[in-house]
């Protein structure tokens, strides 16, 4: 039985890992954020695997969500099988296949576009423009440092993450309004979502103005996130094509099971389908 204590040694090599493995800074900063969160947990302690399946059985009982719990055990046996500590990785939690999504986080077509006109009306011009461009295009929020200048003229953008590189189409009449942004800001080449100072807006930045737009444009905060402006685009997308083979290429997964995630209808739309079976007399 492996009896290991965690250090910050071990997490520098294991930031170094991932780094060189191409996970994203957002990943990077979870999967380290998620050890670290064990490591205060085990209190100096050693790892064993007895202990990571209590921790495993704490996270449950103080009220956190499989998929949570799930996502944070993920992290762990990554940084397990770094380190070959394999006698220290557990099994996941086991999750029942949802039939259909919570309406609570639904974002509607109708509150998208009203996020995007309240923010022109308060002259937000960038916020309305950067939402539309990450519904129309289904890119990741990580993804939005792609949209430059040079991909607003070729009308698409090379996409790479995760060591794969795909390629996103930008519709005709996004780039239209993206050419008109650049033009008014002076942006000539790069990146067109930038700050005062030039530089890229942070993800933070990103969530914490949406965030902020949704008391004005009378949208609940739980349904405002970039996030879930792809799931919408992907929603929308399928309705479209009813192609789940392409719609996973566009969105850059490697399964098709992730994509059909976005995909469950909700629970009002299960509803109706079960309504038009005609089953009850």
């Amino acid at each position: 039985m492996i009896e290991q204590r965690l250090t910050e040694g071990y997490l520098e090599k294991f930031c170094r890992y991932l780094k060189e493995d191409e996970r994203g800074p957002a990943t990077i900063e979870k999967y380290l954020r998620d050890v670290r969160n064990f490591a205060a947990w085990l209190d100096g302690g050693f790892v064993t695997k007895e202990q990571v399946t209590a921790w495993k059985a704490h996270l449950t009982a103080t009220g956190f969500q499989p998929e949570t719990v799930n996502g944070k055990l993920a992290a762990l046996n990554k940084f397990f099988s770094f380190l070959c500590w394999d006698d220290c990785r557990v099994k996941y939690l086991k999750i029942q296949r949802r039939v259909f999504r919570n309406t609570e986080k639904e974002l509607s077509k109708d509150e998208y576009r009203r996020l995007v006109e309240t923010a022109c009306s308060i002259g937000r011009e960038r916020l309305a423009l950067l939402i539309e461009t990450i519904c129309a295009t289904g890119i990741r929020v990580s993804e939005v440092r792609y949209i430059t200048m040079e991909a607003v003229q070729t009308g698409r953008a090379d996409i790479a993450l995760k060591g794969k590189i795909r390629t996103i189409l930008l519709p005709n009449k996004l780039c239209r309004k993206l050419r008109k942004y650049a033009r008014k800001q002076k942006i000539v080449s790069g990146e067109i979502f930038i700050t005062r100072n030039g530089r890229g807006m942070s993800r933070r930045q990103i969530w914490a103005e949406m965030k902020a737009l949704c008391a004005k444009a009378g949208v609940e905060r739980s349904k405002v996130f970039p996030h879930n402006l792809r799931h919408l685009f992907a929603q929308t997308f399928y309705r479209a094509c009813h192609d789940v083979v392409k719609l996973a290429d566009v969105l850059g997964h490697s399964s098709i099971e992730t994509t059909r995630i976005y995909l469950i209808s909700t629970g009002t739309e299960h509803a109706k389908q079960l309504e038009r079976l005609g089953l009850v007399s």
